[in-house]
């Protein structure tokens, strides 16, 4: 299962892609977790902030006229630039800027694109590719190779502006499958408001998760939610969003 979570910026999406990164690993599978964004947050959300590993370098990849290819075998990959972090979960990076007027991302996205289409042929592996605010990630086709793409939506106008726009963007892509998540549900009104955006956009809303100051208290401590607070009422309605993803996983084999 290769599983892609984007959204708006601030919308979640690295604390939920940190949380179901650990609880999949939890259950057995190897989880490959990749940070895609080019400012990356993901291993302290994970739980490791003091994480160093050697980004995914450009030179990895190949131009190919049927789209970029790994120059070494996806096992190769992950010996070389993967981390092993917490509940074993490999952790991956997308390389960044590092100086200014360096140009576009262009080769850093090609480059988690190839790595998620190869991990298709490792046995018993779910990818988790966290992704950038931006919906160039869809333009330059870094999820296209994707089984699920969970789109996390918070209850107001922009947020929602932009999951129609990176549904409507998935839509024309090989993308499987595009759901929502709605999270930061405050009460009853926030969450039939992205229930209605959900049934006007034919989108699936697959799970709900509600307003909890653990997040911001987690995050406050440099510290994952799952570890900082295992019961909260935010990782108890993430886990029901693994199920389907498991259940989702399943149904492919």
């Amino acid at each position: 299962m290769k599983l892609a979570l984007a959204g708006k910026g601030g919308a979640g999406k690295t604390t939920l892609s940190a949380s179901i990164a650990r609880l999949i690993a939890r259950r057995g599978p190897t989880v490959v977790a990749i940070d895609a964004d080019s400012n990356p947050n993901l291993a302290a959300a994970l739980g490791a902030p003091e994480v160093e590993f050697k980004a995914l370098p450009i030179s990895l990849v190949s131009r190919k006229l049927d789209g970029p290819r790994l120059t070494e075998p996806v096992r190769q990959v992950l010996s070389t630039h993967a981390v092993q972090v917490n509940d074993g979960v490999l952790l991956l990076r997308m390389g960044r800027p590092e100086h200014a007027d360096e140009g576009c991302m262009c080769s850093m996205h090609a480059t988690v694109g190839a790595v998620v289409q190869d991990l298709a042929s490792v046995p018993n592996t779910v990818t988790v590719l966290d992704l950038e605010a931006s919906p160039e990630h869809l333009g330059r086709g870094t999820a296209r190779n994707s089984d699920l793409l969970i789109l996390v939506a918070e209850p107001y106008f922009r947020s929602l502006e932009a999951v129609r726009l990176q549904a409507r963007l998935a839509a024309e892509s090989p993308i499987k499958r595009t759901v929502v998540v709605a999270n930061k549900i405050r009460n009853d009104a926030d969450r039939h408001a992205i229930e209605e955006f959900c049934l006007r956009e034919r989108l699936s809303m697959v799970g709900a998760i509600p307003w909890d100051s653990a997040v911001l208290d987690a995050d406050a401590a440099r510290t994952s939610l799952i570890d900082f607070a295992p019961g909260s009422s935010a990782i108890r309605a993430i886990e029901s969003v693994v199920e389907f993803v498991i259940a989702s996983t399943d149904s492919r084999n």
